[in-house]
């Protein structure tokens, strides 16, 4: 989202479909990114602790630190462990909802902005943790969600929003 967005403005085109920004439109569609951003930020973590809530109810997890709990890597693997199977369940969900709700804030380019909210997401774990990430079974949880998110938020928005889309290519010859 950042990269193209940057390209855009420098001049340079990252995808062949955007050119250069006009300039009296940088501030406006900065303020629209940011903003997008922002509801994508707050509607994955408030779909992981929605659906956290649901998981810890039904596996009955008593141990787990609820505000923690998105950014907990440390947790050992173990399918019998109802605080693991919370943790990994609730972030698939997440991933799953989150790039359709994503499609229905964005309407194109889901894929930068799931790509974004999963590095911040790191950013805010390593932060969080006071440590740098190093379980794989966090890893490998993180990137399946990230490419069930990509998927499913391009396809719902492939769908709904395609006929809509109106591309500046498409206004040359108007």
């Amino acid at each position: 989202m950042f990269l193209d967005y940057c390209c855009r403005c420098c001049g340079a085109t990252l995808i062949s479909r955007h050119g250069q920004l006009p300039v009296q439109t940088k501030i406006q569609d900065t303020w629209s990114v940011l903003q997008n951003l922002l509801m994508c930020m707050v509607c994955f973590y408030a779909l992981y602790y929605i659906v956290l809530s649901l998981c810890i109810g039904i596996f009955r997890v008593e141990e787990v630190d609820s505000l923690l709990a998105p950014f907990d890597y440390t947790t050992p693997p173990s399918w019998h462990s109802p605080k693991y199977l919370a943790s990994v369940i609730s972030t698939e969900v997440t991933y799953f909802l989150g790039g359709l709700l994503f499609a229905l804030i964005v309407e194109e380019c889901v894929w930068d902005y799931a790509i974004t909210v999963t590095l911040l997401h790191i950013i805010l774990t390593g932060a969080v943790m006071a440590d740098f990430p190093s379980t794989e079974h966090w890893w490998i949880a993180l990137g399946s969600g990230l490419l069930m998110m990509i998927l499913c938020g391009q396809l719902l928005a492939h769908r709904l929003f395609r006929s809509s889309f109106v591309h500046p290519a498409d206004l040359q010859n108007f």
